[in-house]
C-alpha cells in the first residue's frame, strides 16, 4: 500500500446514521479504513443493509480494501439501532444477572441482527468494573448502567462469554475502555481532568480485559482519562506504558487497539487534531476513532507527515495498518 492509503487504514471515521452515504466522498478520499455508524436509528434492517453495502462499494472503489464498519450497540442507553428489527437490548447491569446460557443466547440474537446487515465490529462490551461504592457517582459507565458488575470477578466472566458469543455470530468485539474507566468522576466525553489514582499494572480490575483477550477479542479501545500509577504524564490514548508496555507486553494482546473519540471528546481538546492521531499510534495504537467526518482530512494529513518526517513512525504506520488488514481478514472482508 502507498503511505497514503495505509495511513487510512488507520483511521474509523463517524458519519450520522441517518445519513450514512454522506462518508462516501470521504472514504474514498483518505481510503479509510473504517467508518463508525453514529447516533440513534429505528431505520429497518433492509435499508441499513443497503446503506452499508453501498458504503462497503465506495470504499472497493476508492482503494480495494473493504470497511470495518462499527457501531455502539451495548444495550440499556447505549443502543444505536432500536425498532422493529432490533428489540430494546438490556443495560449491562441486568445482562450481568443473566445466567450464562441465557447471556450467550441473547447476545448470539442481538449480535447476528448485526452481521445481516452489514456491520462488522461492535464498539463492545464494555469491561469497566464500577466499584458498589462509587456506582451512579461513575459518570460515563456507572451513571448508564454499562458495567456488567462491581466486582473483576464476575465481570470478567461475563465479558468473556459476550465475547465469545458476539464474534461467534460473526462480528468482531471491542473490550472498552483500557485500563478502565470504571473508578473516574467526570466523563472524558465532556470534561478534562478524568483520572484514576489507584488503577496499576497488576490490579485486579484489569481482569475483565484480560479474559477478554484470552475469549479472543479482536479490538481493544483505549479510555481517554489519566492514570498516575501507570504514567504520571499522559492520557491513555497517548500512553507508551499504558498501551505498548501494558496492553501489548505485560498482558499480550496482539489484536487491534482503537483509541476512544479523539475528535469531539473534550479530554483531549488541549491537543491539536492532527497531533491526536499522531501520539496515539506513536504510543502504539493502531485506529484512531473521531465521531466527526470532517476530521479525516487533518487527521489523515498529520499521520502523512509525520510518517515521512520519521522513518521509524512510518514503520509504527505500517505495522498498524498490516493489523488492521489482519482484522479484515478476521472479520471475512478481504483475503491474504
Amino acid at each position: 500500500m502507498p503511505l497514503e492509503q495505509q495511513a487510512g487504514q488507520l483511521l474509523m471515521i463517524g458519519t450520522p446514521i441517518a445519513t450514512p452515504l454522506n462518508a462516501t466522498q470521504t472514504i474514498q478520499k483518505y481510503h479509510l479504513g473504517g467508518i463508525f455508524l453514529a447516533g440513534r436509528s429505528s431505520a429497518s434492517a433492509a435499508s441499513l443493509r443497503q446503506a452499508t453495502g453501498q458504503l462497503q462499494d465506495a470504499a472497493k472503489q476508492g482503494g480495494g480494501i473493504m470497511l470495518q464498519i462499527g457501531i455502539d450497540q451495548e444495550g440499556g442507553q447505549v443502543q444505536t439501532l432500536k425498532g422493529a428489527d432490533f428489540p430494546a437490548i438490556p443495560s449491562a447491569v441486568s445482562q450481568g444477572k443473566l445466567d450464562r446460557g441465557k447471556l450467550t443466547a441473547d447476545t448470539a440474537d442481538w449480535a447476528g441482527r448485526l452481521k445481516n446487515i452489514g456491520v462488522t465490529i461492535d464498539l463492545a462490551p464494555v469491561a469497566d468494573v464500577v466499584p458498589a461504592s462509587v456506582g451512579k457517582a461513575n459518570p460515563p459507565i456507572g451513571g448508564f448502567d454499562r458495567q456488567y458488575g462491581s466486582t473483576p470477578d464476575p465481570v470478567a466472566e461475563d465479558v468473556a462469554t459476550v465475547v465469545s458469543a458476539v464474534q461467534g455470530a460473526g462480528v468482531l468485539t471491542t473490550l472498552k475502555h483500557f485500563p478502565g474507566l470504571g473508578r473516574v468522576r467526570v466523563n472524558t466525553d465532556t470534561s478534562t481532568g478524568a483520572r484514576d489514582d489507584l488503577t496499576t499494572a497488576d490490579d485486579p480490575s484489569l481482569k475483565p480485559f484480560g479474559s477478554g483477550i484470552a475469549a479472543g477479542s479482536a479490538a481493544v479501545m483505549i479510555s481517554s482519562a489519566t492514570y498516575p500509577k501507570l504514567d504520571p504524564d499522559n492520557v491513555a490514548a497517548f500512553s507508551a506504558p499504558i498501551v505498548t508496555g501494558l496492553l501489548r507486553g505485560k498482558m499480550g494482546f496482539t489484536g487491534l487497539v482503537l483509541s476512544d473519540d479523539l475528535g469531539a471528546a473534550t479530554a483531549v481538546s488541549g491537543v491539536p487534531l492532527g497531533q491526536r492521531a499522531v501520539k496515539f499510534v506513536a504510543a502504539g495504537g493502531d485506529v484512531v476513532l473521531s465521531v466527526r467526518l470532517a476530521d479525516a482530512g487533518p487527521m489523515s494529513e498529520a499521520l502523512i507527515a509525520a510518517a515521512k518526517a520519521d522513518p521509524a513512525f512510518a514503520a509504527k504506520v505500517t505495522e498498524s495498518a498490516t493489523r488492521v488488514v489482519q482484522s479484515k481478514i478476521k472479520a471475512g472482508l478481504t483475503h491474504c
